[in-house]
Protein backbone atom coordinates (compact mmCIF):
# COMPACT_ATOMS: atom_id res chain seq x y z
CA UNK A 1 0.00 0.00 0.00
CA UNK A 2 2.42 2.21 1.01
CA UNK A 3 4.44 1.60 -2.40
CA UNK A 4 1.00 2.71 -4.30
CA UNK A 5 0.94 5.85 -2.45
CA UNK A 6 4.50 6.91 -2.88
CA UNK A 7 4.17 6.51 -7.00
CA UNK A 8 1.13 8.45 -7.01
CA UNK A 9 2.99 11.52 -5.27
CA UNK A 10 5.06 11.51 -7.65
CA UNK A 11 2.56 11.66 -10.62
CA UNK A 12 0.63 14.33 -8.88
CA UNK A 13 3.71 16.00 -8.86
CA UNK A 14 3.24 16.57 -12.44
CA UNK A 15 5.91 16.22 -15.19
CA UNK A 16 7.97 19.77 -14.09
CA UNK A 17 7.98 19.49 -10.83
CA UNK A 18 9.64 15.17 -11.34
CA UNK A 19 12.06 17.15 -13.48
CA UNK A 20 13.21 19.38 -10.34
CA UNK A 21 13.41 16.76 -8.50
CA UNK A 22 15.64 14.25 -10.29
CA UNK A 23 18.09 17.54 -10.73
CA UNK A 24 18.17 17.80 -6.75
CA UNK A 25 18.23 13.93 -6.29
CA UNK A 26 21.94 13.56 -8.71
CA UNK A 27 23.71 16.25 -7.66
CA UNK A 28 27.24 14.00 -8.76
CA UNK A 29 28.49 15.71 -11.64
CA UNK A 30 31.25 13.31 -13.35
CA UNK A 31 34.52 15.76 -12.82
CA UNK A 32 38.15 16.25 -12.07
CA UNK A 33 40.50 18.30 -10.69
CA UNK A 34 41.83 20.97 -12.94
CA UNK A 35 44.97 23.29 -12.65
CA UNK A 36 44.39 27.28 -13.36
CA UNK A 37 47.35 28.89 -11.65
CA UNK A 38 50.89 29.11 -13.34
CA UNK A 39 52.79 29.37 -10.15
CA UNK A 40 50.78 26.47 -9.04
CA UNK A 41 52.02 24.87 -12.05
CA UNK A 42 55.56 25.54 -11.52
CA UNK A 43 55.62 23.95 -7.83
CA UNK A 44 54.29 20.97 -9.49
CA UNK A 45 56.80 21.14 -11.99
CA UNK A 46 59.16 21.72 -9.17
CA UNK A 47 57.98 18.10 -7.31
CA UNK A 48 58.46 16.88 -10.56
CA UNK A 49 61.85 17.49 -10.49
CA UNK A 50 62.09 16.63 -7.06
CA UNK A 51 60.68 13.21 -7.92
CA UNK A 52 62.46 12.37 -11.03
CA UNK A 53 65.55 13.13 -9.42
CA UNK A 54 65.10 11.14 -5.92
CA UNK A 55 63.36 8.17 -7.21
CA UNK A 56 67.24 6.41 -7.42
CA UNK A 57 67.89 6.62 -4.18
CA UNK A 58 65.67 4.32 -3.62
CA UNK A 59 67.38 1.54 -5.79
CA UNK A 60 70.35 2.04 -3.35
CA UNK A 61 68.32 1.70 -0.68
CA UNK A 62 67.09 -2.01 -2.09
CA UNK A 63 70.41 -2.81 -1.46
CA UNK A 64 73.54 -4.18 -3.26
CA UNK A 65 72.60 -7.66 -3.99
CA UNK A 66 69.45 -6.97 -5.15
CA UNK A 67 70.01 -6.39 -9.19
CA UNK A 68 68.55 -3.38 -11.05
CA UNK A 69 66.91 -6.19 -13.61
CA UNK A 70 65.06 -6.88 -10.67
CA UNK A 71 64.43 -4.07 -9.34
CA UNK A 72 62.99 -2.20 -12.38
CA UNK A 73 60.00 -5.07 -12.07
CA UNK A 74 58.72 -3.44 -9.05
CA UNK A 75 59.64 0.08 -10.47
CA UNK A 76 57.46 -0.73 -12.87
CA UNK A 77 54.74 -2.10 -10.47
CA UNK A 78 54.94 1.26 -8.96
CA UNK A 79 54.57 3.50 -11.34
CA UNK A 80 51.29 1.97 -12.69
CA UNK A 81 49.44 1.20 -9.46
CA UNK A 82 50.50 5.45 -8.50
CA UNK A 83 48.94 6.22 -12.08
CA UNK A 84 45.89 4.28 -11.15
CA UNK A 85 45.39 5.80 -7.58
CA UNK A 86 45.68 9.32 -8.96
CA UNK A 87 43.06 8.31 -11.91
CA UNK A 88 40.50 7.59 -9.49
CA UNK A 89 41.14 10.37 -7.27
CA UNK A 90 42.26 13.89 -8.40
CA UNK A 91 41.15 12.51 -11.64
CA UNK A 92 37.44 11.36 -10.65
CA UNK A 93 36.75 14.58 -8.22
CA UNK A 94 36.29 18.46 -8.72
CA UNK A 95 34.39 20.83 -10.52
CA UNK A 96 34.85 20.90 -14.48
CA UNK A 97 36.11 17.93 -16.91
CA UNK A 98 35.27 14.38 -16.86
CA UNK A 99 36.01 11.88 -14.99
CA UNK A 100 38.72 9.06 -15.47
CA UNK A 101 35.93 6.25 -16.41
CA UNK A 102 33.91 9.12 -18.49
CA UNK A 103 36.78 10.04 -20.60
CA UNK A 104 38.59 6.77 -21.18
CA UNK A 105 34.94 5.89 -22.66
CA UNK A 106 34.74 8.68 -25.06
CA UNK A 107 38.42 8.26 -26.07
CA UNK A 108 39.83 8.29 -29.65
CA UNK A 109 42.03 4.69 -30.39
CA UNK A 110 44.33 7.84 -31.88
CA UNK A 111 44.74 9.16 -28.65
CA UNK A 112 45.01 6.25 -26.73
CA UNK A 113 47.79 4.78 -29.29
CA UNK A 114 49.75 8.04 -28.65
CA UNK A 115 49.82 7.81 -24.72
CA UNK A 116 50.61 3.97 -24.73
CA UNK A 117 53.22 4.78 -27.34
CA UNK A 118 54.71 7.29 -25.18
CA UNK A 119 55.25 4.77 -22.64
CA UNK A 120 57.12 2.63 -24.60
CA UNK A 121 59.28 5.21 -26.09
CA UNK A 122 60.37 6.28 -22.74
CA UNK A 123 60.99 2.64 -21.26
CA UNK A 124 63.22 2.34 -24.30
CA UNK A 125 65.04 5.31 -23.65
CA UNK A 126 65.35 4.34 -19.90
CA UNK A 127 66.98 1.21 -20.59
CA UNK A 128 68.99 2.39 -22.90
CA UNK A 129 70.45 5.38 -20.92
CA UNK A 130 70.93 2.93 -18.50
CA UNK A 131 73.51 0.57 -21.01
CA UNK A 132 75.05 3.63 -22.26
CA UNK A 133 75.86 4.09 -18.79
CA UNK A 134 77.41 0.30 -18.29
CA UNK A 135 79.81 0.97 -21.04
CA UNK A 136 80.72 4.20 -21.52
CA UNK A 137 80.35 5.52 -17.75
CA UNK A 138 78.53 7.99 -15.90
CA UNK A 139 80.42 11.24 -17.16
CA UNK A 140 80.06 10.02 -20.58
CA UNK A 141 76.70 8.87 -21.23
CA UNK A 142 74.90 11.35 -18.70
CA UNK A 143 75.92 14.51 -20.61
CA UNK A 144 74.80 13.32 -23.67
CA UNK A 145 71.48 11.30 -23.14
CA UNK A 146 70.36 13.91 -21.04
CA UNK A 147 71.42 16.84 -22.23
CA UNK A 148 70.39 15.43 -25.61
CA UNK A 149 67.04 14.41 -23.91
CA UNK A 150 66.58 18.20 -22.54
CA UNK A 151 67.87 20.68 -25.16
CA UNK A 152 65.71 18.19 -28.03
CA UNK A 153 62.01 17.38 -25.88
CA UNK A 154 61.62 21.12 -24.91
CA UNK A 155 62.14 21.73 -28.81
CA UNK A 156 60.04 19.48 -30.17
CA UNK A 157 57.35 20.25 -27.66
CA UNK A 158 57.68 24.26 -28.13
CA UNK A 159 57.20 24.03 -31.58
CA UNK A 160 54.62 22.11 -31.30
CA UNK A 161 52.82 24.04 -28.78
CA UNK A 162 54.20 27.57 -28.76
CA UNK A 163 54.28 29.08 -25.70
CA UNK A 164 56.32 31.30 -23.64
CA UNK A 165 59.28 33.76 -24.88
CA UNK A 166 61.56 31.27 -26.44
CA UNK A 167 64.88 33.00 -26.25
CA UNK A 168 65.31 33.09 -22.48
CA UNK A 169 63.54 29.66 -22.56
CA UNK A 170 66.03 28.00 -24.96
CA UNK A 171 68.81 30.15 -22.85
CA UNK A 172 67.51 28.63 -19.60
CA UNK A 173 67.59 25.18 -21.45
CA UNK A 174 71.55 25.71 -22.19
CA UNK A 175 71.99 26.76 -18.70
CA UNK A 176 70.75 23.61 -17.37
CA UNK A 177 72.50 21.40 -20.42
CA UNK A 178 75.92 23.56 -19.07
CA UNK A 179 75.09 22.50 -15.52
CA UNK A 180 74.93 18.97 -16.66
CA UNK A 181 78.12 18.72 -18.42
CA UNK A 182 80.19 20.55 -15.61
CA UNK A 183 78.60 17.94 -13.30
CA UNK A 184 79.90 14.97 -15.72
CA UNK A 185 83.29 16.97 -15.49
CA UNK A 186 83.30 17.26 -12.08
CA UNK A 187 82.68 13.41 -11.95
CA UNK A 188 85.02 12.51 -14.19
CA UNK A 189 87.85 14.38 -12.05
CA UNK A 190 87.13 11.87 -8.90
CA UNK A 191 89.85 9.26 -8.64
CA UNK A 192 89.25 5.68 -9.10
CA UNK A 193 85.98 6.23 -11.39
CA UNK A 194 86.16 3.89 -14.15
CA UNK A 195 85.04 5.44 -16.91
CA UNK A 196 84.69 2.91 -19.56
CA UNK A 197 87.12 4.31 -21.96
CA UNK A 198 84.07 6.12 -23.58
CA UNK A 199 83.31 3.92 -26.53
CA UNK A 200 82.25 4.76 -29.44
CA UNK A 201 79.27 1.93 -28.47
CA UNK A 202 78.28 3.36 -25.54
CA UNK A 203 78.44 6.89 -27.33
CA UNK A 204 75.96 5.97 -29.77
CA UNK A 205 73.66 3.90 -27.63
CA UNK A 206 73.67 7.46 -24.98
CA UNK A 207 72.42 9.38 -28.50
CA UNK A 208 69.66 7.24 -29.23
CA UNK A 209 68.98 6.79 -25.63
CA UNK A 210 68.77 10.68 -25.50
CA UNK A 211 67.11 10.85 -28.73
CA UNK A 212 63.94 8.48 -27.75
CA UNK A 213 63.71 10.88 -24.47
CA UNK A 214 63.16 14.04 -25.88
CA UNK A 215 60.18 12.30 -27.67
CA UNK A 216 58.08 10.52 -25.15
CA UNK A 217 56.23 13.41 -23.73
CA UNK A 218 55.68 15.45 -26.87
CA UNK A 219 53.82 11.42 -27.39
CA UNK A 220 51.90 12.26 -24.32
CA UNK A 221 51.00 15.66 -24.84
CA UNK A 222 49.71 15.19 -27.80
CA UNK A 223 46.85 13.00 -26.64
CA UNK A 224 46.13 15.87 -23.79
CA UNK A 225 42.57 17.16 -24.30
CA UNK A 226 42.52 21.40 -24.80
CA UNK A 227 40.06 23.62 -22.68
CA UNK A 228 37.15 24.67 -25.37
CA UNK A 229 36.17 28.44 -25.01
CA UNK A 230 33.03 26.99 -23.65
CA UNK A 231 34.77 25.71 -20.99
CA UNK A 232 34.45 22.14 -21.96
CA UNK A 233 37.18 19.81 -22.60
CA UNK A 234 37.96 18.74 -26.50
CA UNK A 235 36.57 15.08 -27.22
CA UNK A 236 38.22 12.47 -28.36
CA UNK A 237 41.32 13.70 -26.37
CA UNK A 238 42.62 12.80 -22.86
CA UNK A 239 42.58 14.40 -19.40
CA UNK A 240 45.77 14.11 -18.13
CA UNK A 241 45.04 11.66 -15.22
CA UNK A 242 43.75 9.39 -18.33
CA UNK A 243 46.72 9.50 -20.63
CA UNK A 244 49.26 9.40 -17.90
CA UNK A 245 47.77 6.01 -16.69
CA UNK A 246 47.25 4.36 -20.33
CA UNK A 247 51.59 6.03 -20.68
CA UNK A 248 52.34 3.59 -17.50
CA UNK A 249 50.23 0.89 -19.17
CA UNK A 250 52.88 1.39 -22.31
CA UNK A 251 55.99 0.94 -19.64
CA UNK A 252 54.53 -2.21 -17.75
CA UNK A 253 53.37 -4.08 -21.44
CA UNK A 254 56.78 -3.33 -23.16
CA UNK A 255 58.92 -4.50 -19.65
CA UNK A 256 57.53 -7.85 -20.95
CA UNK A 257 59.59 -7.35 -24.01
CA UNK A 258 62.36 -5.34 -23.18
CA UNK A 259 63.27 -5.88 -19.38
CA UNK A 260 62.94 -9.50 -20.28
CA UNK A 261 65.44 -9.19 -22.70
CA UNK A 262 68.19 -7.35 -20.44
CA UNK A 263 67.70 -9.88 -17.84
CA UNK A 264 68.83 -12.99 -20.49
CA UNK A 265 71.66 -10.30 -21.62
CA UNK A 266 72.59 -7.69 -19.17
CA UNK A 267 74.33 -5.20 -19.82
CA UNK A 268 77.16 -6.07 -16.54
CA UNK A 269 76.79 -9.25 -14.85
CA UNK A 270 75.41 -12.75 -15.35
CA UNK A 271 72.65 -13.32 -16.73
CA UNK A 272 69.25 -13.14 -14.39
CA UNK A 273 66.81 -16.09 -14.29
CA UNK A 274 63.05 -14.81 -13.91
CA UNK A 275 62.50 -16.75 -10.45
CA UNK A 276 65.48 -14.94 -8.77
CA UNK A 277 62.32 -12.00 -8.49
CA UNK A 278 60.61 -14.25 -6.00
CA UNK A 279 63.34 -15.10 -3.49
CA UNK A 280 63.64 -11.08 -3.05
CA UNK A 281 63.16 -10.05 0.60
CA UNK A 282 60.05 -7.54 1.39
CA UNK A 283 62.27 -4.57 1.45
CA UNK A 284 63.85 -5.84 -1.84
CA UNK A 285 60.44 -4.99 -3.67
CA UNK A 286 59.00 -2.76 -1.59
CA UNK A 287 61.79 -0.17 -2.34
CA UNK A 288 60.96 -0.56 -6.15
CA UNK A 289 57.31 -0.14 -5.96
CA UNK A 290 58.51 3.23 -3.35
CA UNK A 291 60.76 4.49 -6.14
CA UNK A 292 58.18 3.81 -9.11
CA UNK A 293 55.70 5.51 -6.99
CA UNK A 294 57.83 8.52 -6.33
CA UNK A 295 58.77 8.72 -10.17
CA UNK A 296 55.19 8.76 -11.10
CA UNK A 297 54.08 11.17 -8.99
CA UNK A 298 56.72 13.51 -10.58
CA UNK A 299 54.86 12.64 -13.51
CA UNK A 300 51.61 12.80 -12.93
CA UNK A 301 51.84 16.41 -11.35
CA UNK A 302 53.72 17.13 -14.64
CA UNK A 303 51.44 16.46 -16.97
CA UNK A 304 48.79 18.52 -14.49
CA UNK A 305 50.79 21.19 -14.99
CA UNK A 306 51.59 21.08 -18.79
CA UNK A 307 47.90 22.42 -19.32
CA UNK A 308 49.31 25.80 -17.48
CA UNK A 309 53.00 25.90 -17.87
CA UNK A 310 52.87 24.92 -21.20
CA UNK A 311 54.50 21.09 -22.39
CA UNK A 312 57.90 22.66 -23.33
CA UNK A 313 58.62 24.61 -19.88
CA UNK A 314 56.84 21.70 -17.77
CA UNK A 315 59.30 18.98 -19.85
CA UNK A 316 61.99 21.53 -19.31
CA UNK A 317 61.53 22.15 -15.71
CA UNK A 318 61.39 18.31 -14.97
CA UNK A 319 64.71 16.84 -16.73
CA UNK A 320 66.12 19.61 -13.87
CA UNK A 321 65.88 16.32 -12.05
CA UNK A 322 69.34 15.46 -12.96
CA UNK A 323 70.82 18.18 -11.10
CA UNK A 324 68.65 17.54 -8.25
CA UNK A 325 69.74 13.56 -8.52
CA UNK A 326 73.44 15.70 -8.41
CA UNK A 327 72.27 17.45 -5.04
CA UNK A 328 71.77 14.19 -3.27
CA UNK A 329 75.04 12.38 -4.60
CA UNK A 330 76.75 15.52 -2.95
CA UNK A 331 75.20 15.67 0.22
CA UNK A 332 73.92 12.63 1.01
CA UNK A 333 75.60 10.09 -0.66
CA UNK A 334 78.54 11.87 -0.32
CA UNK A 335 80.22 10.40 -3.64
CA UNK A 336 82.01 13.76 -4.21
CA UNK A 337 84.14 13.76 -0.56
CA UNK A 338 87.21 12.82 -2.36
CA UNK A 339 87.00 14.84 -4.86
CA UNK A 340 89.97 18.05 -5.01
CA UNK A 341 89.53 21.90 -5.07
CA UNK A 342 88.99 21.76 -8.64
CA UNK A 343 85.76 18.91 -8.05
CA UNK A 344 84.51 21.85 -5.43
CA UNK A 345 85.00 24.46 -7.46
CA UNK A 346 83.58 23.13 -10.62
CA UNK A 347 80.18 21.55 -8.34
CA UNK A 348 79.77 25.29 -7.04
CA UNK A 349 79.19 26.46 -10.81
CA UNK A 350 77.41 23.88 -11.59
CA UNK A 351 74.59 24.78 -8.93
CA UNK A 352 74.64 28.01 -9.70
CA UNK A 353 74.50 27.69 -13.42
CA UNK A 354 71.34 25.21 -12.40
CA UNK A 355 69.51 27.49 -10.55
CA UNK A 356 69.92 30.18 -13.49
CA UNK A 357 68.77 28.08 -15.75
CA UNK A 358 65.97 26.86 -13.51
CA UNK A 359 64.51 30.43 -12.80
CA UNK A 360 64.89 31.61 -17.00
CA UNK A 361 62.33 28.42 -17.87
CA UNK A 362 60.03 29.80 -15.25
CA UNK A 363 60.12 33.37 -16.66
CA UNK A 364 59.68 32.44 -20.12
CA UNK A 365 56.08 32.01 -19.54
CA UNK A 366 55.54 34.37 -17.23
Amino acid sequence: MRHLEFAYFFVTLGVESLDTLTLQVQPYKETMFVLENYWIAVLFCVITMLCWGSWANTQKLAGKTWRFELFYWDYVFGVVLTALLFAFTLGSTGETGRSFLADLAQADPMALGSAFLGGVVFNVANILIVAAIAIAGMSVAFPIGIGLALVLGVLINYVAKPEGEPIILFAGVALVTVAIIINAVAYRQLPNQKQGGGSTKGILIAVCGGILMSLFYFLVARSLAETLDDGTLEAGKLTAYTANLVFTLGVLVSSFLFVTAIMRKPFAGEPVAPSAYFKGGVLDHLWGIIGGSIWAVGMTLNVIASGVASPAVSYGLGQGATLVAAIWGVFVWREFKDGNATVKKLLNIMFITFFLGLALIIWAKV
